[in-house]
Parts: C-alpha cells; structure tokens; sequence
C-alpha cells in the first residue's frame, strides 16, 4: 500500500490546529523492498511566521534544534573511522585548552563521555561568544568556570555544552570550522539542498519563524536562532525531506542514496547501540547509544532525537525493522502533543506498532512522602525548588542568565501529583502531556532530581 499524501496532509492539518500550533511541515519515508523504490511523503500546514503569513510549504526550512547533535555525532564517527581518534581518546589530549574546575576531572573526561550525555559537565551554559569562526574557541574556554552537575560517567544528564566541545574536537582535526566541516562530511555527500548552519545562509529559503505562545493568539519569538556557539548542539535549519535523507543513511548502514559510504556500517551500528543507561525513561527514550537516544515501543526498538530552540521544535524517529523514518518540524503551540498524536497514528498504521503509552498519574491518588526530596536543586542557569505550597507537593523553577532572557517565563510554578515513591507529574499549563519529576541518589549519596532531561544536584547548607 503507497503511502496515502491526501489522507495524511489532512491529518497533519487537523491535528496542526488542535495544538494550537502555527505551522508544520511532515516527512515520512518508508524503505523499498525487494527491488521497489522508496516512499517519500512531505507535507506542510499553516503559516511559517503568524506576524506576516507566510505559509509553510514543504521546501521552507526549519530549525531542527537538538537533532543536529546526531549530525554532529555522525561526523565524530567518521572521523573515528578515520583514526583520527577514538571514543575513549580524552578530550585534553585533542584541546590542550579544555579545561575544568578539578584537574582531575579535566583528565578523564573522554570523546565517549560528551558524546552519551555523561561526562558530568553542566549542560546548559548559552553564552554568546560573537558570530566569528572563533566562537567555538571562546566557548571551550568559558566551561573553565563551568559547574560540575555529577561525577564522570556517575550519571545521565543531558549536555549541550559537551556537543559544542565536540564541535571544536571536529575543528582541531579538519582544519575547519565546525559549519564547513558538516558541509563537507554530511550535507555535500547526502546531497541535500536545503540545509544549512548559518542564519544569512537559511535566509535565502523561506524559513520558519519561531513562536513562543501558539494557539489563536500566537506570538513571536523574541530572536530567531541561538548563539553561533551552541551550533553543534542545536543550529541546523533543513526540511524533513533532507532530515530523512540522513536517516536513510543511518537506516542503510552509513550509504548515501547514491551508493557512496558516508559511515562505515559499524560506527553506523554502534551509533544506535546501546551504550548508557537513562535514570529517566519516559519523556525521551530509556536509554542513550552514541548520539541518538533509544526507545521501546512495545518491546520493538525505535530510535531517533528530540530538538527545542526558540519556539521551534523537532522531532525524529525511525523504526529499523520496518525501514520506516518520520520527521516532524514545528514552530509553536503544543508541539510534543501533536507529536505524540500523528507519530502514533503514523506508525501504527504503516508498522502496526504502537507507541508506549503517554506517561501520566493513576487514576487513583497515590500518597507519597514529600519530606525526603524537598529542598532546593541547582545548576547552571536554573534553580528547582521543591516545596509544599497550600498543601500540595509543588516544583518551582527559576531559570537566569541568557537562556531566561530568551524564554519570557522565567519563573514556572507546578503542582506535583504523585505517582510512586519518588516519581511525580506535572502538566505544563495547556498541554496535554504530562512529565515526569523523578528523585534519585547515586550510590556515593549525591541527592538529584530529574527533570527535563537533565540531572540537578540537591543544595545542602
């Protein structure tokens, strides 16, 4: 059965508008067999930018935010095919000028480490060091003052700041910059047309616009695009048919459409391969291999990365067994709904395999002791409180520096509804997805909350 454009440009409408989001554009691709071509079916909804409506097609380009730390990844892997390095080369031993607060800590972390998300190093510093081919140098040496969130390798803790280090380790071994790099390596080979790093660059397509309040009164996102520094991490603009062009070379063990080996096929497995545990398992994936995050959907595995910048969202998952990938870019509302809604409906049509079902509280209340998680949580740019507040378990969260400037709420106050021992929900205001808060401590006794992908550590004094 030929996948059916009519039936899901219309869900892709409806859907679109029931989460209050702007504008859309969706891929799907499915995988020949036996000797047929590929299916490739793209489509686009609403409007690009509410303030001059311009409308979505499917060659306007989007941010896909977080999802770029997998292209990343994917070049750190050539070049370990290369011999350039290997996983377990210490990142010192590439920049003599990375440094830490403790020696010791500078000493061990690993390319491994940056790459699972585990290295400990505070994730979330959005510093702007300028537009120059420097910025990336400048950024490597802010991380000296850095904090440490968890011992290496102790815990997961989702790390921007380490995707941007592994962008200078591309730098130093290229003699490029990260942007011509992932030019040459990635975008040149796969053949793709519309995907860019550099904002004058995306400027050239149509492009979206983020939006940091959807619905029928949207409004716009205060900037376009994150710091040059945070490219590695989150600043690849593309459309989904480019998107799934580098899934397909994931899927077909590193070869380009066009028979050229971009990866070899065992850094292409080993990318999807488990590698660390995730103390958090619902929001994201259960686990973590080299770059793309890991889910079970049902006991089939499923692979694939989120992306968030300002008001634009992302989102990519592949199904191996079925040869079926899916890409999915926003630019406001309630995007993680409509995700959850036409990825279920996507893959449970064309695979017959479900997503796992949405995480939320018990029908019936659970009583649970707030006592030993209260208290306040810290790191980089945010601070978690932990609180009773009219009686009822409540997590405040202030976020400062750049990032708060950028984000327009930084103060966000929610009840915490129980679940289990340890294990809370909350429900930002309008969504219908609930997250998880999950308390933990690490067997040295360190105390954490986890939330949003990332590990904070619990203040003492």
């Amino acid at each position: 059965m030929t996948l059916d454009q009519t039936h899901w440009q219309n869900r892709l409408d409806e859907l679109a508008a029931k989460h209050g989001v702007p504008g859309a554009q969706l891929g799907i691709l499915r995988l020949g067999t036996d000797g047929a071509d590929d299916e490739l079916l793209t489509a686009a909804t609403g409007v690009l930018h509410a303030g001059t409506g311009q409308p979505a097609t499917t060659d306007s380009v989007w941010q896909i935010g977080s999802i770029s730390k997998v292209w990343t990844a994917t070049v750190i892997m050539q070049l370990v095919d290369e011999g350039a390095l290997t996983l377990q080369t210490p990142v010192a031993e590439v920049l003599p000028e990375f440094r830490l607060r403790d020696p010791e800590t500078t000493a061990g972390v690993t390319v491994w480490h940056l790459l699972t998300h585990t290295s400990g190093i505070d994730g979330d510093l959005f510093t702007d060091t300028g537009r120059g081919d420097d910025a990336l140098e400048k950024y490597v040496a802010l991380l000296a003052d850095a904090a440490h969130n968890h011992p290496i390798g102790a815990t997961w803790s989702y790390c921007n700041a380490g995707y941007s280090v592994l962008g200078r380790i591309i730098e130093v071994l290229t003699g490029q910059t990260w942007d011509q790099a992932i030019k040459a390596k990635l975008f040149a080979p796969l053949g793709l047309t519309h995907t860019t790093t550099l904002p004058e660059e995306a400027m050239v397509f149509a492009h979206a616009m983020g939006h940091v309040k959807g619905g029928d009164d949207p409004v716009i996102a205060p900037v376009w695009g994150l710091p040059r520094a945070v490219g590695p991490a989150g600043l690849i603009t593309s459309t989904v048919s480019d998107v799934l062009a580098f899934a397909r070379m994931h899927l077909l063990g590193g070869l380009a459409s066009d028979g050229t080996r971009v990866l070899s096929a065992g850094s292409a497995e080993a990318m999807s391969a488990y590698q660390t545990d995730c103390p958090e398992k619902r929001l994201l994936g259960d686990s973590w291999g080299l770059g793309w995050f890991r889910c079970d959907w049902h006991g089939h595995r499923a692979y694939g990365h989120d992306g968030n910048t300002i008001g634009q969202a992302a989102f990519l998952r592949i199904l191996p067994e079925a040869g079926v990938a899916v890409a999915l870019t926003t630019n406001g509302g309630h995007t993680h709904d409509l995700y959850v809604d036409l990825y279920d409906e996507i893959f449970s049509d064309l695979t017959g395999v479900r997503l796992p079902e949405p995480f939320e509280p018990p029908a019936e209340p659970v009583a649970t002791d707030l006592a030993p998680y209260a208290g306040t949580y810290v790191r980089e740019s945010v601070r978690m409180e932990v609180l009773e507040e009219d009686g009822k378990p409540t997590l405040r969260i202030t976020v400062t520096g750049p990032i708060a400037e950028l984000e327009g709420t930084p103060v966000q106050i929610y009840e915490m509804t129980p679940v289990a021992p340890a294990l809370y929900a909350v429900r930002p205001e309008g969504m219908e997805s609930w997250v998880p808060v999950t308390f933990y401590s690490l067997p040295t006794g360190e105390e954490y909350v986890h939330y949003g992908a990332r590990a904070t550590p619990k203040k003492h004094g």
